[in-house]
C-alpha cells in the first residue's frame, strides 16, 4: 500500500523520539537523515481505483521545504498512460525530520535542542559533555524553563566554587529555593562531572542522624528521653539497655511507654545504622515493621549489617488476621532476594506477593496486642 502523508509523519515522529537525545547532544548532526520509500501504486492499483491514486499523488505535492526532498518517478503505462508519482521522501536534518513530524513534535524537539545548545555554549562543546547531555537528556527535557535556567546558574556557580565548603542548602543563587539542589542533585552531579572531571560537588555532607527514645527513666542522660543526633554522638552515650526495639514508623516509637532497661529506635528507611552504636551490640534487638515488602527489606538490611534482630508480628497469621486493614502497596510486589529472612518471615512475604502486593501498616494493629507481643519478645532475651 502507498505510504500516506500521515503515515510518513508518524514515522518521522518515531525517528525523533528515538534520536532526539543524541541529535541534541551533538548539535545538528549530518547523520540525522530519514529516508521513507513511499511505495507508489502499481499500474494495476491505478486501474482499479484511479481516483484514489490521483488523490494520493496530489496529497504529496505540497510537501517540501528546506532539507526536505521529495523524489518523483515517471511511469509510462500502456493502460493508463504517463503518470508522475512520488517515490521517496528524504529528510536531511534533525530540524527537518521534527518539523515534518508535526507542530508538537517540533516544539518538543526545539526545547531539548536549544537546551543542549545552551549547555554546550556555556560549558564547552567537547567529547565529555556530549555523552552526559545525551545520557541525561530526559531529565534536562523535563525541567521547566525556570528550572533549566537555574540549572545553568548552578553549574556556573559550582565551576567557579569547586570547593566551597557550603552545605547543600547554602548555595547563594537568586531564585533557587533551598530544596532545589537536593531534588536535582543527580542531574547536576552528572553534568558537573562531565564538565570538570570531578564527582564531588565540594559540599560539606550533612551528618547522618538517628532518632532514639530512651524508655528507661533511670537511664536518660540529663533527663532527655527523645534524642535526635549524629550517629557518632549517639555512639558515645553511656547506655546499656537490655533490649532495643526498632520500629519502622515514628508514631510507633513515640507510642511506646516507659520501659526499664529498654530503648527504642526509629528505623524508617533501609539504612538503619544501629550496628554502629556500641551499646546496641550487647542488647537484644527486636524489630517491628510494616507487613509489606519494604518492612522485610529493612529487617534483612539490619541482619546483613550484623545485627541479630528478631522480628515481632511479621508473620503470615498476623497478616491474615487483619485482612480488613490491608492497603495496596504503592511499590508493588518486591522481587528482591532477602536470604536472611526466617521461614516464618519468608512465608509472610510470599503471601504478600500472592495477594498482589499488599501492606498492613504497623500503626493499625491493636495496641494491647502489640505491647504483649513486644514484651514477650523482649523478655525472651
Amino acid at each position: 500500500m502507498p505510504v500516506t502523508v500521515a503515515e510518513a509523519r508518524a514515522r518521522a515522529a518515531k525517528a525523533v523520539e528515538k534520536g532526539r537525545r543524541e541529535w541534541a547532544a551533538c548539535g545538528d548532526d549530518p547523520e540525522a537523515v530519514l529516508r521513507i520509500p513511499l511505495r507508489p501504486p502499481t499500474e494495476r492499483a491505478v486501474l482499479a481505483d484511479p481516483r484514489a491514486a490521483s488523490e494520493w499523488a496530489e496529497s504529496w505535492r505540497g510537501v517540501g521545504g528546506d532539507d526536505v526532498r521529495l523524489s518523483w518517478v515517471q511511469k509510462n503505462w500502456p493502460s493508463v498512460g504517463r503518470q508522475e508519482l512520488p517515490e521517496r521522501l528524504s529528510l536531511y536534518t534533525a530540524d527537518a525530520i521534527a518539523r515534518f513530524a508535526g507542530r508538537e513534535v517540533y516544539r518538543d524537539w526545539m526545547r531539548i535542542r536549544d537546551r543542549a545548545a545552551a549547555l554546550r555554549q556555556r560549558f564547552g562543546d567537547d567529547e565529555a559533555i556530549r555523552p552526559a547531555i545525551q545520557r541525561r537528556g530526559g531529565a534536562i527535557d523535563r525541567l521547566s524553563d525556570a528550572d533549566f535556567a537555574l540549572l545553568l546558574e548552578v553549574l556556573t556557580w559550582l565551576r567557579r566554587h569547586p570547593s566551597s565548603g557550603y552545605r547543600l542548602r547554602q548555595v547563594p543563587i537568586p531564585g533557587m529555593h533551598t530544596k532545589w539542589l537536593g531534588a536535582h542533585r543527580a542531574l547536576v552531579e552528572s553534568l558537573y562531572a562531565a564538565m570538570t572531571g570531578e564527582v564531588d560537588l565540594g559540599f560539606v555532607p550533612s551528618p547522618e542522624t538517628l532518632r532514639i527514645r530512651i524508655l528507661d527513666p533511670a537511664a536518660r542522660p540529663g533527663g532527655l528521653s527523645d534524642i535526635t543526633a549524629p550517629i557518632d554522638e549517639l555512639s558515645v552515650l553511656s547506655l546499656a539497655p537490655r533490649a532495643v526495639i526498632v520500629c519502622e514508623n515514628l508514631e510507633s516509637v513515640l507510642a511506646l511507654p516507659d520501659w526499664p532497661g529498654t530503648a527504642a529506635v526509629h528505623g524508617g528507611g533501609y539504612a538503619v545504622p544501629i550496628h554502629r552504636l556500641p551499646w546496641v551490640r550487647s542488647a537484644r534487638v527486636v524489630y517491628w515493621g510494616d507487613l509489606d515488602a519494604d518492612g522485610f527489606a529493612i529487617l534483612h538490611r539490619l541482619r546483613a549489617n550484623g545485627v541479630e534482630a528478631v522480628s515481632v508480628l511479621m508473620d503470615e497469621s498476623t497478616l491474615l488476621a487483619y485482612r480488613e486493614l490491608w492497603v495496596p502497596d504503592p511499590n508493588g510486589v518486591s522481587a528482591r532476594v532477602l536470604p536472611s529472612l526466617t521461614s516464618v518471615e519468608r512465608a509472610a512475604l510470599d503471601r504478600i506477593s500472592v495477594e498482589g502486593g499488599v501492606r498492613l501498616e504497623q500503626e493499625r494493629l491493636p495496641w494491647p496486642m502489640v505491647m504483649e507481643a513486644l514484651r514477650t519478645a523482649v523478655d525472651q532475651g
